[in-house]
């Protein structure tokens, strides 16, 4: 038996470990594929949740600028009317800074830029001259403003909101305005701390020179962003998002939007890492889906490699028992449900009929004597096998022509083959069907004749020598011959001694004159 090599590959286990490949490929690319789209999904999504509320708070701080530049305008028109009445403008100031709660500190300034009062009245600047830049700007502008950020006299980052005070001719008289201080408790910095639902994202604001305006960590008030934000924030002067990869190493998905009447821009924050952390459950999410149907499809890939690749296998065994007998019975039996199995299960069948044919072919003339047609010794071995196994009792007759050398230097080796084709014929005539008939080599015969006695036997050897005496050869006219007759019986031992005692006996007639009938 052929021993299997360590590594033995056949028909089922390639197609299995194909088909396995090609699914956990595809698997693993779709896997891949829904991670890409999932992560693009939430960072474009981030991104334009970022780039709306960025948006929703730059609408609601325009808003607030506008209502604060209504309230000065306001209290602008009543102040011109009064702008010498110090009762009224005390009033007044004090009016603006605690009702609406909007400024940390308000003034009224007169043409001459000199504060005539101030809320609150701790602050000590009434009668002085105001040279910060947000007052200075208010000065010359003489038009409604939102002054950039600036540190004012009292050591605060502010920015100023004014309006100038004009009397009912158009003469300027001065004007009033309010401090909001950034880095402390204001109306403005809690409009800016709020914060949409999502604790993993931040907002700060900045001018239009980059500067940090309000950053819910406050020692960053007053820094300046990065280049490249500041390009993209500043530089393109619109609403929109990016991508930003900080030289930390920690990348920020950023939307952002301008405040148009300040010059600001508000900048939603929030990192790339925070905002994929769902990513993990969500694929994991997927694959607990797609697991159970893998395994379904993985077991009918192993069912249908196995449906496939079993006929074929069936073959291929087949294939190496060709010449067995019943194999064609076996191949017959076996599925072909497919076109490549029953063409190949038809082409061996068909190869195996040849095969078989031809087996037998080369049998018979492998036991053939191939000039008289007869059994040649392999023949005659087969044959007494078959009567050993059968126990089946026989006569020999074994014979043996006279003088046959004399034929074949008289007449050639041409004219002695015709004369043993002939006696092969006249063999032919005096036996029976059951009877075997054998060339033993050169021109000695031996016929087994089966279930026959003595007298039988050498009744048939004295018909064969009467008829051969008698006939007329072609080439060379008469001959004779000589014959020794032996019984086998199954008690008798191996057969090869019954036709030792034959042989003997036909010498034994060679020796006595030839032409005759000897009994072992």
């Amino acid at each position: 038996m052929q021993k299997r090599p360590i590594l033995y590959w056949d028909l089922r286990r390639l197609i299995l470990i194909l088909a396995v490949m090609s699914a956990l490929i595809t698997l693993a690319n779709g896997f891949f594929a829904t991670y890409r789209v999932q992560r693009q999904l939430l960072i474009d999504n981030s991104l334009d949740a970022n780039h709306l509320y960025a948006a929703k708070l730059a609408s609601v701080t325009t808003l607030f600028f506008d209502s604060t530049q209504r309230q000065l305008a306001y209290s602008a028109s009543l102040l011109a009317d009064n702008i010498d009445n110090k009762t009224f403008l005390r009033q007044e100031v004090q009016r603006l800074r605690s009702q609406t709660n909007t400024f940390n500190s308000v003034v009224i300034v007169n043409s001459a830029g000199v504060v005539l009062v101030t809320s609150p009245e701790t602050l000590q600047m009434q009668g002085r001259k105001l040279t910060t830049p947000g007052a200075l700007a208010a000065l010359n502008n003489k038009a409604p403003q939102i002054s950039q950020p600036y540190i004012a006299t009292t050591g605060n980052l502010i920015v100023f909101v004014s309006t100038p005070i004009n009397d009912a001719q158009g003469n300027y008289l001065g004007y009033v305005g309010g401090a909001i201080y950034l880095k402390k408790k204001s109306v403005l910095n809690t409009l800016l701390a709020q914060n949409y639902e999502d604790r993993d994202a931040y907002t700060f604001v900045v001018d239009g020179d980059g500067q940090i305006l309000y950053h819910k960590d406050s020692r960053r008030v007053g820094q300046l962003i990065t280049p490249v934000l500041k390009g993209n924030v500043i530089g393109d002067n619109q609403d929109g998002s990016l991508q930003e990869n900080s030289p930390t190493g920690i990348n920020s998905l950023i939307g952002y939007a301008r405040v148009s009447n300040a010059n600001w821009a508000i900048i939603t924050v929030r990192t790339t890492d925070n905002t994929l952390l769902s990513l993990k459950g969500l694929m994991l999410s997927v694959l607990n889906r797609t697991a159970p149907l893998m395994l379904i499809t993985l077991f009918a890939v192993w069912l249908l490699s196995r449906l496939i690749s079993q006929p074929l296998g069936q073959l291929a065994r087949s294939a190496n028992e060709m010449d067995r007998v019943g194999i064609s019975d076996e191949i017959e039996r076996i599925p072909s449900w497919y076109f490549e199995v029953a063409q190949l299960k038809r082409a061996m069948l068909l190869g195996i009929s040849l095969l078989q044919n031809k087996i037998g072919k080369l049998r018979t003339e492998a036991q053939t004597d191939p000039l008289t047609g007869l059994l040649n010794r392999r023949g005659l071995t087969f044959a007494l096998e078959y009567f050993n196994v059968a126990k089946q009792a026989f006569a020999v007759i074994a014979l043996d022509i006279d003088h046959f050398k004399r034929v074949n230097d008289n007449y050639g080796h041409a004219v002695g083959d015709e004369v043993i084709k002939q006696l092969t014929q006249y063999l032919r005539e005096g036996s029976r069907a059951s009877d075997t008939l054998c060339r033993n080599g050169g021109e000695e015969f031996l016929i087994l004749l089966p279930d026959t006695g003595r007298d039988a036997a050498v009744e048939i050897a004295e018909r064969l020598r009467a008829n051969v005496e008698a006939a007329t050869f072609s080439g060379v006219g008469k001959i004779t011959v000589s014959l020794g007759v032996a019984l086998w019986v199954p008690q008798q031992g191996e057969t090869s001694l019954t036709l030792k005692l034959a042989d003997d006996a036909l010498y034994r007639a060679k020796k006595q004159g030839r032409n005759q009938v000897i009994v072992a």
